[in-house]
C-alpha cells in the first residue's frame, strides 16, 4: 500500500493538487495500524519513507516517535472514526473544490453529470448530491467540532473545507482516489459553467 499511495500522491503533485508542501494522506494496514504522511514533505518526492505510525491520539509511535505528523493528522482519525469503512484518506489542494468552496455555503450541490456515479452508492446522474462545505478553522480540534456537528451531512465519503480544499476516501486505494477525482471533476465542470 505505501508503495502505491506514494506513487499517487507524486500523481497528483503533478496535477497541481499540493502545492507548497500542501495535502496529507494516510492509510490503515492490515494490522489495523494507521500511517499518516510525515509534516512537510514536498509531495513532488513523496516517497513510502515519508509515511510514519502513529496512535490513537495522532501522536508518532515505534521508529516515529518525536516526529512531526501532519498537522491535519485529527481530521484524519476523526473521518476513521465516523467512517470506519474507510481505509485511505487523501487531502487535496486542488482549485476548482477551494474556488467552488467561495460561492456556496454549507453544500456543494450537484445534478445531472453522468460522472457523479463516481460516487460508491450513486446508480444515476439524476441524483441530486449535495456535498458539505465546513467552515474552515486553524484549530483543528474545532474544525473537527464542526464536522461532527455535520456529520449526517456526508453522504458521499468525500466534504470540501471551505477555502481549503477537499478529504475523500473509500475502503482501498482505487474508491478513495475515484471518490477525490469525482469531486473534483465535479467542481470543475460547475465552476466553469
Amino acid at each position: 500500500m505505501k508503495t502505491e499511495l506514494a506513487q499517487l500522491i507524486q500523481a497528483l503533485n503533478q496535477r497541481g493538487w499540493s502545492p507548497a508542501t500542501s495535502t496529507n494522506y494516510s492509510f490503515i494496514d492490515e494490522h489495523q495500524q494507521c500511517w499518516v504522511s510525515r509534516s512537510g514533505i514536498n509531495k513532488a518526492n513523496f516517497t513510502e519513507h515519508d509515511f510514519m505510525t502513529i496512535d490513537q491520539d495522532g501522536i508518532g509511535i515505534g521508529a516515529f516517535h518525536g516526529v512531526k505528523p501532519s498537522d491535519e493528522t485529527k481530521i484524519h482519525l476523526w473521518i476513521y472514526e465516523n467512517f470506519p469503512e474507510a481505509k485511505v484518506i487523501l487531502h487535496s489542494h486542488s482549485k476548482y473544490p477551494v474556488l467552488i468552496s467561495q460561492y456556496n455555503e454549507h453544500f456543494f450541490t450537484v445534478q445531472g453529470y453522468e460522472l457523479q456515479k463516481g460516487f460508491k452508492g450513486c446508480k444515476s446522474h439524476l441524483d441530486t448530491l449535495n456535498i458539505p462545505i465546513v467552515d474552515n478553522d486553524q484549530d483543528i480540534q474545532i474544525l473537527c467540532t464542526g464536522l461532527t456537528a455535520r456529520k449526517s451531512d456526508i453522504q458521499h465519503h468525500c466534504f470540501i473545507i471551505a477555502g481549503h480544499g477537499t478529504y475523500a476516501w473509500g475502503e482501498n486505494l482505487f474508491e478513495a482516489q475515484r471518490h477525490l477525482e469525482t469531486l473534483d471533476y465535479l467542481c470543475e465542470c460547475e465552476f466553469l459553467l
